[in-house]
């Protein structure tokens, strides 16, 4: 079943340079379904729904590893199995030094319109990557946005509007 996200509110949380979360606010801990205990020091992708290809984390990881910030749809996995989706604005933490000390993201509720175009794309890059793996479905993403004309950062705005 899918829980709709308050359109207000922001779901924080961060993690280690591992991927376990460190910090969840009280909206992550309640959507999620899972408490604090179970939520801290678990993997993040303890909420990774099958329906997301993984060419699309791919590139998250490849981005904020070089310290850039990246957007992305995503569908989340509650403890109770049911879902939700948001838009995640995702960053390296940095120290003073500008060596990453863990990852923070912000996730927001997404828009009806970007839902319906996301799903759809992303059941082709799952089906491109069950028949040819993670390039092809980097290869499916990449001409879709050939075919808009935009950037992966241009098209997720785009769709957020």
């Amino acid at each position: 079943m899918e829980i709709e996200m308050k359109h207000d509110a922001l779901i924080v949380s961060k993690t280690d340079t591992k991927g376990r979360i460190t910090y969840g606010n009280s909206y992550f801990i309640k959507i999620s379904g899972y408490s604090e205990k179970e939520l801290l020091n678990a993997p993040h992708n303890i909420l990774r729904h099958p329906d997301m290809p993984r060419a699309i984390f791919k590139l998250l990881w490849d981005r904020i590893q070089a310290k850039k910030h990246i957007n992305a749809y995503v569908k989340n996995k509650t403890k109770n199995g049911d879902y939700y989706w948001v838009f995640a604005n995702v960053t390296a933490s940095l120290d003073n030094h500008g060596n990453i000390t863990g990852y923070y993201s912000v996730r927001r509720a997404p828009s009806h319109k970007g839902i319906e175009i996301i799903q759809r794309l992303y059941r082709e890059m799952l089906q491109a990557e069950m028949s040819g793996g993670m390039d092809a479905s980097l290869k499916l993403l990449e001409k879709k946005l050939q075919q808009e004309g935009v950037n992966y950062d241009e098209f997720l705005i785009n769709l957020q509007k």
